[in-house]
């Protein structure tokens, strides 16, 4: 375990011409789409569709006091299945001999998400993010805020990955029933708490680390708002060695993450993870969960899990 560190207006036509109108206009709209793509048919938020209306200026021969037979279409590409695009993107990241990789991905926008791999993987410290939550969860249970000791032992455990301080916060939580018993209200039913105390050995996917952070991120969540800013506030100012992995799919802003990294004793192989929020470059925010093991060394790791998470978020910021 690491060490501190638009439809176009028409005349009005008199006479025979009108119902043929009529019935063109009908076809339009049950066709649905124009020869230039655009559709009639408003994408629903949670679809992920953006949708943005667009009427064309009518004619410059029809007279403006005419009436005018007319629909309004809205404009917006085709609807994309995310979860392939983000396995293809997935498949095409560089992937170690032995080694394995999993991601999910949240467009906190649209709500659109995706996840590759189910397999679970060791947390090493990204559980220290499951860790505070469930303590401030625990405090909110019993009417507090936190004390300033446990304050300081968070500070040190985000902020610097401190493995003794995440071994205090650990026992005050209840260990890993209480890590359990946390995870479960959050819906994270893919996670089992270490054993033994060994909480850098908690099984988790990338699917329930979305969960996690949405809890921290969204606003559907049990952690109260000042517990969550309080998350925030520390995710984002990690130490400066430790800004890796999610961030590299990062374009400007402030990136919130926690990083994870771990020898495993039996085969000396890595176990190298990340999860956070960033902002990518067409100015959305993503909550993204990378987790890897299998490769020879940290670096190797950290190149998979930024490869990784830069391959998953170009899932979100490309429509083909």
């Amino acid at each position: 375990m690491e060490s501190s560190r638009g439809g176009r207006g028409r005349r009005r036509h008199r006479g025979r011409r009108r119902p043929l109108l009529y019935a063109a206009l009908v076809a339009v709209v049950i066709g649905g789409v124009t020869a230039g793509g655009t559709v009639y048919v408003k994408a629903r938020a949670h679809d992920g569709g953006r949708a943005v209306s667009s009427a064309a200026s009518p004619s410059a021969s029809a007279p403006a006091a005419e009436e005018e037979a007319s629909v309004e279409p809205v404009t917006r590409s085709a609807a994309v299945d995310r979860t392939a695009l983000l396995r293809r993107a997935m498949e095409a990241v560089d992937l170690p001999s032995g080694a394995a990789v999993s991601a999910a991905v949240l467009d906190l926008d649209s709500g659109q998400s995706a996840v590759y791999g189910e397999a679970d993987f060791a947390t090493a410290s990204i559980v220290k993010v499951d860790i505070l939550a469930a303590l401030l969860l625990r405090a909110q249970d019993e009417g507090r805020h936190l004390t300033a000791a446990e304050k300081a032992y968070a500070v040190k455990m985000i902020e610097a990955s401190d493995n003794a301080s995440a071994s205090t916060l650990w026992h005050v939580i209840g260990g890993a029933d209480g890590l359990d018993a946390a995870n479960k209200r959050f819906g994270m039913t893919g996670t089992s708490a270490g054993t033994d105390g060994l909480w850098g050995l908690t099984r988790t996917t990338a699917k329930d680390q979305l969960a996690l952070l949405r809890q921290v991120f969204g606003d559907d969540s049990l952690l109260s708002t000042a517990s969550r800013a309080y998350v925030r506030e520390l995710m984002e100012s990690v130490n400066a060695d430790q800004r890796w992995g999610v961030s590299a799919a990062a374009e400007g802003g402030t990136t919130a993450l926690k990083n994870g990294w771990l020898p495993r004793s039996t085969t000396g192989l890595w176990v190298v993870n990340s999860i956070g929020r960033i902002r990518a470059a067409d100015g959305t925010f993503y909550l993204v969960a990378v987790l890897s093991s299998g490769t020879a060394s940290q670096a190797r790791g950290v190149s998979l899990v930024e490869s990784a998470a830069g391959a998953a978020v170009s899932a979100f910021t490309r429509d083909t």
